[in-house]
């Protein structure tokens, strides 16, 4: 599966041309489809990365869709989240599962 990415042209292309490009052909084109780390796991990292963060808005919220669309399940998400939770602090894991909650329904 190749990720294609075109938020950054949809969204910010006129203001910051330099920034859409960056985004959707090098941080999505090349980082996302380069093979040495499986896409699964990569979705758990970024996940990991934006919680730690504190990036609890939309983006971590693409970021955990796009977890579960790319096979992550709902017992390792909240496993990932829970393991996080005791190095990056327990109220991003709270915002964190707010969102994960909405996104893996039973």
């Amino acid at each position: 599966m190749t990720i294609k990415q075109t938020a950054g042209r949809d969204q910010l292309g006129n203001f910051a041309p330099d920034f859409a490009n960056y985004n959707d052909d090098v941080l999505f084109g090349e980082n996302w489809n380069n093979q040495d780390i499986d896409l699964k796991t990569r979705c758990i990292i970024t996940v990991v990365a934006l919680m730690a963060s504190g990036m609890t808005d939309s983006s971590l919220e693409y970021h955990l869709q796009n977890a579960k669309s790319n096979g992550v399940t709902k017992e390792e998400i909240t496993a990932v989240i829970t393991h996080v939770a005791f190095y990056a602090g327990w109220p991003k894991a709270w915002a964190t599962f707010n969102l994960a909650k909405n996104i893996w329904t039973d």
